[in-house]
C-alpha cells in the first residue's frame, strides 16, 4: 500500500507559515483519535471551562514532564464528524513566530502524535467523504492563489461547482451505458436501440467536456501567471518602463548605458492575471565581463518568458543593433515597444513606423512620462487572446490533471461513435464508454489509483 493511504494515527503540524517577527498567531494542528487526549495533557484551563465541541478555550500549553509554561493561548476544538478532517481535530493558536510554535509541535509528537505528511489533512477529508478530489484540489489552490480572480475561481472549485458538472456528465454516461446494457440482457424484451439517438446522447457529452476542457488555459494562467521578459538595447527605456507599470522605482534607471547588470522582476495583475516581469541588462557587444554576463542572462530569460517586449528608442530610429536582437527573438510572441515617442513629431513617428515592418504588435510609449502603459496593456491582452486563452466570463477552470482525463474521456466517446457506426454489437460498445465513466471518475475521486493520490497531496503544504 501507498505511504500516503496509511492515514492511521493521530497526526499534527504548523498550520501557519512561521516567520521570524512577524505574524501574531500561530496554528499548531493535531488530526485522529488521541487528538483531544494530547490537548487534555498539554493544555491547562483557569477556572471552570467546558471542553466541548466547537469551543475555544482559553490556558496555557504546559510541558507535562517539567511543568514548564511554554505559551499562554486558546485551544479550538472539533469533534468527529464536525471537523475538516471528519476526525476529532484540536489546534493550538499560540503566539506566532518561529520558537513557541516548535515548542508546542514537539511536545504534541513526544505526547503521541506523528507529523503530518504533506496534504495529510486534506487526504483524510477526502477519504473520510468531506470532500471529492476537485475540492480538495481547490483548497491548494486557493493557498497558493496569485490574484482575487484566481481565488474566486478556486472558491467555486470548492463549492463543488466543477464536480457537480463532472457528477452530470458522468450520470449521462452512465445512463446510456445502462441502457446498452439493458438492451444486451433483455434484447428480446425491449425495443431495439436507436443508434442515431445514442450518438447525439454522446455528442452532447462530449460538447460540454469539450467547453469544459476550453477553460483549462485560463486556469493554468491564473494559476502560474504570464512571464513577461522586457529586451532590448542599454539606454532605450527598459527599465523606465518597468517602473512605470509596476509604479514604483524596482529598477535603477540613469542615462548610463548598461546600467542594469542582472534581471530584475515585479510582479503585477492585468485583469486578475498574474504578470511576472523581467527587466534585462541592455543587450549589446561588451568587452565588460559583469555586463557580459548581464546580457547572457537577459537572452536565458528572454528564452524562458511567455512574451517578450522588445523595446526600442524612437528617437535613434530602428538601428542595426535592434535588428540584431529581434533576428534573436521574433521567433517567440512579441510587442514591439517604440518608446521615447515624445521626442519626435507626428511626421517622424509615421515615417518609423513605415520602416518597421514587423512584428505584428507595435505601441507607441513615453513611459518617462507614464504614457503608453494603457495601450501595453490592451496589447497583452490582446496577445493572450490569441493565444485562445479563454478570458470570457466562466464559473469554474480545471487544471491539468483534470484536463488530461477530459480529453481521455473525449477519444473514448468517439471511439464509441466509431464502434456505432461501424454497426459492431452492442458488447463493443460498452468497452470504450465504460473508459469514459471511469476517466471522469478519476476527476472527482470516484476511479482513483493509489499512485494518482500520492501525486497530487505530495504538492501541497504540510499542515493542509
Amino acid at each position: 500500500m501507498s505511504e500516503i493511504f496509511a492515514t492511521t494515527g493521530t497526526i499534527a503540524a504548523i498550520a501557519t507559515a512561521i516567520v521570524p517577527q512577524q505574524g501574531s498567531i500561530g496554528v499548531v494542528r493535531v488530526s485522529g483519535t488521541s487528538a483531544m487526549h494530547i490537548a487534555q495533557t498539554l493544555f491547562k484551563t483557569p477556572g471552570k471551562q467546558s471542553w466541548e465541541s466547537h469551543h475555544i478555550l482559553y490556558g496555557h500549553i504546559c510541558n507535562p514532564e517539567t511543568k514548564q509554561v511554554v505559551d499562554e493561548a486558546l485551544l479550538l476544538i472539533m469533534q468527529a464528524p464536525r471537523s475538516y478532517t471528519c476526525e476529532d481535530v484540536v489546534e493550538f493558536h499560540c503566539h506566532g513566530g518561529v520558537i513557541v510554535v516548535k515548542q508546542v509541535l514537539r511536545l504534541c509528537l513526544e505526547n503521541g502524535a506523528r507529523l503530518a505528511r504533506a496534504g495529510e489533512f486534506t487526504l483524510r477529508a477526502f477519504l473520510n467523504g468531506r470532500l471529492d478530489l476537485t475540492q480538495a484540489e481547490s483548497i491548494s489552490d486557493l493557498v497558493g492563489a496569485r490574484s482575487p480572480e484566481a481565488a474566486q475561481y478556486a472558491l467555486a472549485g470548492l463549492q463543488g461547482k466543477l464536480a457537480h458538472s463532472i457528477y452530470n456528465l458522468r450520470a449521462k454516461c452512465l445512463d446510456i451505458l445502462a441502457e446498452i446494457e439493458a438492451q444486451i440482457d433483455f434484447e428480446e424484451d425491449l425495443t431495439p436501440l436507436d443508434p442515431k439517438r445514442i450518438v447525439r446522447q454522446i455528442e452532447q457529452v462530449a460538447t460540454d467536456i469539450t467547453e469544459l476542457i476550453a477553460t483549462a488555459d485560463k486556469g493554468q494562467l491564473l494559476r502560474t501567471g504570464l512571464k513577461v521578459a522586457i529586451v532590448g538595447r542599454p539606454n532605450v527605456g527598459k527599465s523606465s518602463l518597468l517602473n512605470a507599470w509596476s509604479q514604483s522605482d524596482r529598477a535603477i534607471v540613469t542615462d548610463i548605458p548598461g546600467t542594469t547588470r542582472d534581471v530584475v522582476e515585479s510582479e503585477l495583475l492585468l485583469k486578475g492575471i498574474p504578470i511576472q516581469v523581467l527587466d534585462t541588462a541592455g543587450i549589446r557587444e561588451t568587452q565588460d565581463q559583469v555586463e557580459k554576463i548581464g546580457v547572457e542572462r537577459s537572452l536565458k530569460a528572454a528564452n524562458a518568458a511567455d512574451l517578450i517586449l522588445f523595446i526600442i528608442d524612437a528617437s535613434q530610429g530602428w538601428t542595426v543593433e535592434d535588428e540584431g536582437i529581434y533576428a534573436q527573438v521574433k521567433h517567440y510572441p512579441l510587442i514591439l515597444v517604440i518608446n521615447k515617442i515624445d521626442l519626435l513629431d507626428e511626421d517622424q513617428i509615421n515615417a518609423l513606423k513605415l520602416q518597421i515592418q514587423e512584428p505584428a504588435f507595435q505601441i507607441c510609449t513615453a513611459v518617462g512620462k507614464n504614457q503608453g502603459i494603457d495601450s501595453l496593456e490592451i496589447a497583452i491582452f490582446e496577445i493572450i487572446q490569441l493565444g485562445k486563452v479563454q478570458t470570457t466570463d466562466m464559473e469554474l477552470v480545471i487544471n491539468q490533471r483534470q484536463q488530461a482525463a477530459l480529453i481521455r474521456a473525449k477519444i473514448l466517446l468517439k471511439e464509441v461513435q466509431t464502434t456505432i457506426f461501424g454497426k459492431l454489437p452492442l458488447d463493443f460498445w460498452t468497452i470504450d464508454l465504460r473508459g469514459a465513466i471511469d476517466a471522469l471518475g478519476e476527476i472527482t475521486g470516484e476511479n482513483i489509483t493509489e499512485s494518482l493520490l500520492d501525486r497530487i497531496f505530495s504538492k501541497f503544504c504540510i499542515g493542509k
